[in-house]
């Protein structure tokens, strides 16, 4: 078949590029380079180098006439949805209006979505999260995955577009921009090889659900072979602290630092994990890769690229 990924220049997208390719599926990127990376392409997928809010996305689409499209190009950091929710819901809500309207003309059968069941859910009730658990995001950037979840149902609803919203913890590993995408595993570990002082915010005892990229990877593909419409978290059911991830990461590079705290910051979670039991009984998926584990993999790919 024929596959689309927006940001498969990124973190998460070029993971899910070489899966698609690995198993024989012709495979086009889309991604605006803003943090995606040139050594993340994979050099046999086609890639288009735009926004996924322009208008010629549905150019790209009539020629190409994708099958399925892989979503997951976004602004993903949170402390920027809080300065600028503007800019935040544009590429998040506009981007993938865009791409909706181009599935809808082009017969488009399947969208797979890379939504925040961490950031969605927002302060949670329940402990861990399932995906019937209350919707009232706490950031900016949680709010444009809950109103692009309603969104893609509409078009479900309205034009017969089969969905999956991947409902994702907090993911890690190898190819995570320490720069320009959210996440305190890829920045502590740069930050700790090079010898600075990785800060922690608050207290450090705020939780989230560390799930690795290859076992996210793995949900996608198992997600897309599902086939009816459906939604799922992606997550260990598993609470660490911040403190505990600079301790292993600590641990891990053998820099041997003092943990430092600063201000917490605004917009930012005190407790996050996600049931995965939906995933397990519908796609037979489950977390393989144990913290621990995912955390040496990742020091070791940092350091072999610094």
């Amino acid at each position: 078949m024929k596959m689309l990924v927006t940001g498969g220049a990124g973190f998460i997208g070029s993971h899910i590029v070489d899966a698609l390719l690995e198993k024989g599926h012709e495979v086009a990127i889309i991604d605006n380079m803003v943090t995606g990376q040139k050594e993340n392409i994979n050099p046999t997928a086609t890639f288009y180098e735009i926004d996924i809010r322009d208008k010629e996305v549905q150019a790209i689409f009539a020629k190409e006439k994708f099958d399925v499209v892989f979503h997951q190009a976004a602004q993903l950091d949170v402390r920027k949805s809080v300065s600028d929710p503007g800019y935040d819901a544009d590429v998040n809500i506009i981007g993938t209006l865009n791409l909706l309207q181009a599935c809808k003309e082009t017969g488009v059968k399947q969208f797979i979505f890379a939504s925040s069941g961490g950031a969605m859910y927002g302060e949670q009730v329940h402990f861990p999260a399932d995906e019937e658990h209350p919707c009232w995001p706490s950031s900016p950037y949680g709010v444009t995955k809950l109103t692009c979840e309603r969104y893609i149902y509409y078009y479900g609803l309205s034009y017969g577009l089969k969905y999956k919203l991947m409902r994702y913890a907090n993911v890690y590993g190898p190819r995570q921009n320490a720069h320009g995408e959210a996440g305190v595993v890829a920045i502590f570990t740069e930050r700790l090889l090079r010898g600075e002082q990785p800060v922690i915010n608050g207290d450090g005892l705020q939780t989230r659900d560390f799930v690795y990229v290859h076992d996210v990877v793995r949900a996608n593909v198992l997600a897309m072979e599902h086939a009816e419409s459906d939604y799922f978290n992606v997550g260990t059911g598993i609470e660490t602290n911040v403190n505990e991830v600079f301790t292993g990461l600590n641990e891990a590079t053998g820099a041997g630092k003092e943990e430092k705290h600063a201000e917490a910051k605004i917009g930012e979670q005190m407790r996050s994990v996600l049931s995965y039991e939906k995933a397990k009984a519908r796609l037979g998926w489950e977390p393989q890769v144990t913290l621990q584990q995912g955390l040496v993999e990742t020091v070791d790919y940092f350091r072999k690229k610094s």
